[in-house]
């Protein structure tokens, strides 16, 4: 188990997370749509992956409160990324679905972003980059706790 306290393992932790919060910042630069924040993107991006859900489930999903989602969604809907339709099983609920001019820019977004990312990849050597391909998985996991 590793000693995040003290040492080299405290040592890694400060490193990996200053390097992500840099990386996140510059990618955050690269957007397609200058009028949608950061959080606005990522309930995009959270209905993009996961499908339709109701704003409940959204907020959870982004670790925001209720309130806060309720207006988010409202954001979005008013500027045509998402729309509200009643619950299949429960009337007194909505399910927020992506539109189709969200999926486009998404589409956009992503591909600005790895572009992005790509470029930055190209100056890595071959041990280098081997070491990012397999340490992405692992991101992902921590990303996703």
């Amino acid at each position: 188990m590793p000693d995040l306290k003290h040492g080299d393992d405290a040592a890694a932790v400060n490193s990996l997370r200053s390097a992500v919060m840099r990386l996140s910042r510059r990618l955050k630069h690269q957007r397609v749509d200058e009028s949608l924040s950061p959080t606005e993107m990522s309930v995009l991006g959270t209905l993009g992956n996961c499908g339709s859900a109701t704003p409940g489930e959204l907020a959870r999903k982004e670790h925001v409160q209720p309130p806060s989602m309720t207006r988010i969604v409202a954001l979005l809907e008013a500027k045509g990324l998402v729309r509200l339709e009643p619950h299949p099983e429960d009337r007194r609920q909505k399910v927020v679905t992506q539109t189709e001019q969200a999926v486009v820019m998404l589409e956009e977004s992503r591909r600005k972003r790895n572009a992005f990312l790509a470029t930055l990849v190209e100056g890595l050597d071959e041990d280098e980059w081997a070491k990012l391909r397999a340490a992405a998985p692992v991101l992902e996991k921590l990303a996703h706790r």
